[in-house]
């Protein structure tokens, strides 16, 4: 299903070439992460257990908590594909030093968590500049269509990946793996080249601060407005119990099954099918029979008890259908809130939302974890993914709280583009 998908973005994507490239330099992107996703915490999984890999996932998001409102400001000053290509490069660059690492058969926690730090300096330039460079590159007509489709070709990166790094990790072993991962970003970082050197047309760029301040724009924003305030606490719970499931957890839950690497990866390319399905049209379908606001609460419950079933069943095929039907739901999700929120913000303070916003799941990634380990000292892999999928469905009834939330997402495409800042225009006075 990827193999046509990318294709058919090919051939037909949001007018203009720039766009056109930004599609594919992603899927490229998400197909290299997948690929280290799988073989990074099965090499940690492997070698040094629950524990480091607890220790593993804290640090990282540690480090992730600190590096966004370090360097998310840039990208509302700078050129946002100088920045997608610097990042990218580094991150090759740290992804082949983790790579020439495992070569040497030589596991240490410290130094691997000493080479992720360069990949979440990477990542905190990556993720606020690819969520706000699609405003530039399209009309805002057209965004929804644009971050469908970009949806899309991140699904099918998602979904090659991890097939793909199941396969060479059970055929080859992590080092070959990991300089697979390494590879792919190098390609990807060339494919960020064809972008344009600069593209601000419908705003000035923001004015050269310390980045403290910058960031404090960002987080004060946010918590000015009521949406976008009950929004974030909302994903901060939700990412608390739910990215464990897919990250930490998942890996202990096949070894406990007693099945090799290449059914981790089955499980992450049943995540990304069901991205993938989710995108070309089943999300789409949801929506239109429920509406976006039901949509985004039975998706998210919906989530929950797929994690939950998943954790519960001894059964190898039941877990990879359970990834499966997460992934529809994560698409739902993604689909009635994404353009919504990406629209209702303006231009010029995009980027440091979003910032803002990550940072905040960064905290909750930080916590997920730890929470994660120290249950897994008292409790079996089973009972915690159990818990922690009904945490989940608790985490969606959130939405039922956020004052206005309901009539927002009611609102048109062309209702909702600079919602927050006609509705809320004091929240943007600096």
């Amino acid at each position: 299903m990827a193999g046509m998908a990318l294709p058919s973005l090919l051939r037909s994507p949001v007018p203009g070439s720039s766009f056109h490239w930004l599609l594919w330099s992603d899927a490229l992107t998400l197909l290299s992460l997948m690929v280290g996703q799988v073989a990074l915490p099965w090499w940690i999984a492997q070698s040094g257990g629950a524990h480091d890999l607890a220790v593993f996932g804290v640090g990282v998001s540690a480090m992730s908590f600190v590096a966004m409102p370090l360097l998310s400001p840039f990208v509302d000053r700078h050129p946002k594909r100088r920045l997608m290509v610097v990042a990218l490069l580094g991150f090759g660059v740290a992804a082949s030093a983790m790579a020439a690492f495992a070569s040497l058969s030589h596991y240490r926690l410290s130094v691997v968590l000493a080479i992720e730090a360069v990949t979440v300096l990477a990542n905190a330039l990556i993720l606020p500049a690819v969520n706000s460079i699609v405003t530039e590159l399209v009309p805002p007509a057209a965004l929804s269509r644009a971050l469908g489709q970009q949806q899309t070709a991140q699904a099918g990166g998602r979904l090659l990946g991890p097939a793909i790094a199941g396969s060479v990790l059970a055929a080859v072993g992590t080092a070959r793996t990991l300089w697979l991962h390494a590879a792919l970003l190098f390609g990807a970082a060339a494919l960020a080249t064809r972008l344009p050197r600069s593209v601000h047309p419908h705003a000035a760029p923001a004015a050269a601060r310390g980045w403290a301040a910058e960031f404090r724009v960002g987080l004060r924003v946010n918590w000015a407005i009521p949406i976008e305030r009950g929004w974030v606490l909302c994903n901060f719970v939700g990412a608390l119990v739910m990215l464990p499931c897919v990250t930490m957890l998942l890996p202990l839950k096949v070894q406990s099954l007693g099945l090799s690497a290449a059914w981790l990866g089955w499980c992450e390319a049943a995540l990304s099918l069901g991205l993938l399905a989710g995108s070309l049209g089943i999300a789409q379908a949801w929506s239109r029979a429920q509406g976006r606001f039901a949509t985004r609460v039975s998706g998210a419950a919906l989530m929950g008890v797929a994690f939950a079933v998943a954790g519960w069943t001894s059964d190898r095929r039941v877990l990879v259908a359970m990834f499966a039907l997460a992934g529809v739901c994560s698409a739902a999700i993604m689909l009635v809130g994404k353009t919504h929120r990406m629209l209702a913000r303006p231009l010029a303070f995009r980027a440091r939302m979003s910032s803002a916003a990550i940072m905040t799941t960064q905290v909750s990634q930080t916590l997920g974890p730890a929470i994660a380990g120290v249950a897994l000292a008292h409790a079996s892999v089973r009972a915690v993914y159990v818990a922690f999928g009904l945490g989940s469905i608790v985490s969606a009834l959130g939405f039922f709280l956020i004052p206005g939330f309901r009539a927002f997402m009611a609102l048109e495409h062309d209702e909702v583009d600079d919602w927050y800042g006609r509705t809320y225009p004091k929240a943007f006075e600096t």
